[in-house]
């Protein structure tokens, strides 16, 4: 059996070429994927490691801001000369570090990386730490001399002596370029500007008396446990936040690690997907290799060989086949991972291919996902395989496709389709967010199942009216390609269902999407009402002298301020909410318009005063008049008053969580520093919005990354940033609709072998070649459009679906994208006719002889 199952898999080896790539493909994207992530950890991990201080002590961080704010909280300089005195420590110096900085050239144009990596100043230590050396040049030497990145140099074509823009917090100023620095570790993909330590923080911080933290390297023979406990001490407790070089380095790991494990689950849910689309074809060639060899298994079995011998035979094969797909797959893995590599390496991340990590994990789960995947493919044909009877050897091989009835897939389908249209149903009319995503996701996966369970029960009603043209445009060839489609349900159904599931998420996102933008498009022309927005390109808050310029420049009239602070409310039900506040000056109904449960703007920007969002105060038991303690960065503690309730919790411009609105007083008071992160601009009386425009452009000339919009383009923005997210997602989704074409290609080819004699005794009766490939290619576009219009269906439920949830966040439009619509079905019908181009050509060279003798 071990012999006749090698020969038998080698002798079909062309056959499950196509299957093999289904696997081959999965197991790539699963392992790319682990590989990519594995290494970016591991670099980054060396990178925190070998940059840390024996102990950092840094401004204690209360609350995981989710914003920007543009403060740079700072602690004293002094503090560096106290840690030098305490025993164990062999230095202690300042670090005077900010992150939101614009560096600009002499041609205006910034230097920076623009992809939103960030463009850091800070000051230049020389030490084993600082993860650059000095290449050329010297460092450098008071105001007005600074060293530059050798990356960014290389990248924007600056050289020693040229001079530099520096647009930090507290103002611009200007360096000459007195020496270039290499990276000794992996470039993080940010620009690193260095100056003295005195002029980092008289220009950065505003004082040569802040830091932005302290390093503290230890004594020989002092651990840095016992460096930490001696300078807790020192310190005072709980004054600071104390970490060791371990414990920084684990906290800037997984402030990048909650990123990457975003990228990591997204591209393995795709991979899952594509593993799902891979389930249809392998099953569907082991069905009809299964069919077509029904003579020889029964042989077999008129040989000896039992039930159990025969079932092993096939699930051996299986077994083969993933092992071989998976070794490619694996292969093909580790050359996707240089991709990605490489493609990062476009955004300014240097990671060497060098230092690729292959963890244990990922062979382990590149071998389960690919083996395992094909062995429980083919578990039902295998067992479909053994039942064949001796006699089956004498009959004729069409009969064992017949198959069982399909009343038990009707049964099975409707049951779970109608807890699945129950899950959707309950999605769409609940009221809160967390209790619709759990309903939206098990209605996704159960109204899958149904569809794919029931759909051969489709196909002769579906197939029958969209071939139902065939017959009066092709004739004799357009009938034949409708039956030859509906001959067999299960193997349409299965063909199509791989097509469908990618078609379905295309659809899902493509509603998503339209919905999204419709309702960003109505909230803007409801809310906005300023002429102009003013903001940095990558919405870094900027510093008060841009504030001063737009304020100054002719025929501007109102201008309001939009600063942002992270803010923890304890509210009266006893819920404790991280979330942030957005806070603006007293004219804001004058730049937005704000409808109002309970209050009006003038209470909600009092001092000491807030709005909120009248759902969200509901739910917690909030009330006009309620007294709710509040904590801000810092540690700062206020009573804020409840003074107004909105009833839009995503209004332009504090769309999170709890839609909090304060005052700019308010703000200041509790969250000094913070930076302003838009400017609200209306034209003054006699002046147009279109001179205005070109003024406030020729004011913010010399800051290239701040942008003046209206709302045209802040519709557009949206857009664009819309746009960008779903052809991400298509491009993923791809890799499932190829496999589904290869799985419409392997199917038509195994039927074409399956009709080989049929053909034969259609061309000894006239029928010509050319009639015969366009029978295959219509039954191609009939198969590919069915399961187009499946999938779309689906989709087009959760789209829908998607948007109630969404419209819990205040995205309340929805938008059908008809013309996504209509691109894909006809998309469906070329794919169609593309993957019979192969099977139709070999059957057109079919010897019509040989053909006929075919068994």
């Amino acid at each position: 059996m071990l012999r006749a199952t090698l020969r038998s898999f080698l002798a079909h080896k062309g056959r499950l070429l196509l299957s093999a790539l289904a696997v081959v493909l999965s197991v790539a994207f699963v392992a790319g994927s682990l590989i990519f992530s594995d290494t970016v950890t591991r670099t980054f991990d060396r990178l925190f490691a070998s940059t840390a201080a024996d102990v950092t002590v840094a401004p204690k961080q209360d609350l995981a801001s989710p914003v920007r704010t543009g403060a740079v909280r700072t602690l004293p300089a002094s503090l560096a000369a106290r840690l030098a005195q305490v025993p164990g420590v062999a230095a202690a110096h300042v670090d005077a570090t900010v992150e939101n900085v614009v560096v600009v050239d002499d041609r205006n144009e910034p230097v920076g990386p623009t992809t939103g990596a960030p463009t850091i100043a800070r000051n230049w230590e020389a030490t084993g730490r600082s993860g650059v050396r000095l290449t050329s040049g010297h460092a450098p030497r008071g105001d007005g001399e600074a060293v530059l990145d050798a990356d960014t140099a290389g990248r924007r074509h600056v050289r020693i002596g040229d001079v530099l823009a520096v647009q930090a917090p507290t103002g611009t100023f200007r360096v000459h370029v007195c020496g270039i620095a290499a990276f000794t570790t992996t470039n993080p993909g940010s620009a690193l500007v260095f100056l003295d330590t005195p002029t980092a923080q008289r220009r950065l911080l505003g004082s040569t008396a802040r830091a932005t933290a302290v390093s503290v390297d230890a004594a020989g023979g002092v651990t840095d446990a016992e460096l930490k406990r001696r300078v807790a001490v020192a310190v005072g407790a709980g004054a600071y936040d104390v970490r060791t070089a371990a414990e920084q380095a684990k906290s800037a790991a997984a402030n990048l690690g909650g990123f990457l494990k975003v990228i990591k689950y997204v591209m393995l849910g795709f991979a899952g997907i594509a593993v799902l689309v891979g389930v249809f074809l392998i099953v569907n060639t082991f069905s009809m290799l299964i069919a077509q060899r029904t003579r020889e298994l029964g042989l077999l079995r008129a040989l000896g060989a039992d039930r159990e011998q025969v079932r092993r035979s096939v699930l051996t094969e299986a077994l083969l086949l993933g092992l071989a797909g998976s070794t490619a797959g694996l292969a093909a893995g580790i050359g996707l991972a240089a991709g990605l590599m490489r493609l990062v390496g476009a955004f300014g991340v240097r990671l060497g291919t060098a230092g690729m990590v292959i963890g244990w994990v990922t062979p382990v789960a590149a071998y389960a996902v690919g083996i395992g995947v094909t062995f429980l493919a083919a578990w039902l044909p295998a067992r479909r395989a053994s039942a064949v009877s001796p006699m089956a050897a004498l009959a004729d091989t069409e009969a064992a496709v017949a198959g069982r009835p399909l009343w038990a897939r009707a049964v099975a389908g409707a049951a779970v389709g109608a807890v699945g249209a129950g899950a959707l149903a309950g999605c769409a009319v609940a009221d809160r967010t967390a209790t619709a995503v759990a309903l939206l996701g098990a209605g996704v996966v159960l109204t899958l199942v149904a569809t794919v369970v029931a759909g051969p029960l489709l196909v002769r009603p579906l197939i029958g009216l969209l071939g139902g043209a065939f017959p009066a445009l092709f004739g004799a060839v357009g009938r034949m390609s409708r039956r030859n489609a509906l001959r067999n349900p299960r193997r349409t159904g299965a063909t199509a269902a791989a097509l469908m599931v990618g078609l379905a998420l295309v659809g899902g996102m493509s509603v998503a999407g339209a919905s999204i933008t419709r309702s960003v498009d109505r909230r803007i022309d409801q809310t906005l009402g300023a002429d102009y927005i003013v903001q940095n390109r990558t919405y870094i808050p900027f510093s008060p002298e841009i504030t001063d310029r737009v304020r100054a420049t002719e025929g501007a009239g109102v201008v309001v301020r939009q600063r942002l602070a992270a803010i923890a409310l304890r509210l009266p039900d006893g819920k404790r909410v991280e979330t942030a506040a957005s806070g603006y000056d007293p004219r804001l109904d004058a730049v937005a318009h704000l409808t109002y449960a309970a209050g009006n703007t003038a209470a909600a920007l009092a001092d000491g005063r807030l709005a909120m969002d009248a759902g969200f105060a509901a739910q917690h038991g909030v009330r006009i008049g309620s007294v709710l303690p509040a904590e801000f960065q810092g540690g700062r503690r206020a009573v804020l008053t409840v003074a107004a309730l909105t009833d839009q919790e995503q209004a332009e411009g504090f769309g999170f969580k709890g839609g909090l609105l304060l005052g700019i007083g308010t703000l200041d008071r509790y969250a000094p520093g913070s930076l302003d992160a838009a400017l609200y601009v209306n034209a003054a009386p006699g002046t147009g919005a279109g001179p205005l425009r070109a003024r406030l452009e020729k004011t913010l000339a010399p800051y290239p990354n701040v942008q003046v919009r209206d709302q045209a383009d802040y519709k557009k923005l949206v857009h664009d940033q819309i746009a960008v997210l779903l052809r991400l997602v298509y491009a993923l989704l791809a890799l499932a609709i190829v496999i589904a074409v290869l799985g419409v290609v392997n199917t038509l080819a195994l039927s074409v072998v399956e009709r080989t004699r049929e053909i034969g005794l259609l061309r000894a009766i006239g029928l010509s070649r050319r009639q015969l490939r366009r029978m295959i290619r219509l039954e191609s576009v009939v198969i590919a459009v069915f399961g187009a219009v499946l999938g779309l269906a689906l989709g087009l439920v959760w789209g829908v679906c998607v948007q109630r949830v969404l419209a819990l966040q205040g995205m309340t439009a929805l938008a059908i994208p008809w013309g996504t619509v209509v691109a894909v079905v006809a998309g469906s019908a070329a794919v169609g006719v593309v993957a019979a181009l192969l099977p139709a050509l070999r059957a057109s060279r079919m010897n019509v002889l040989a053909a006929i003798a075919h068994e």
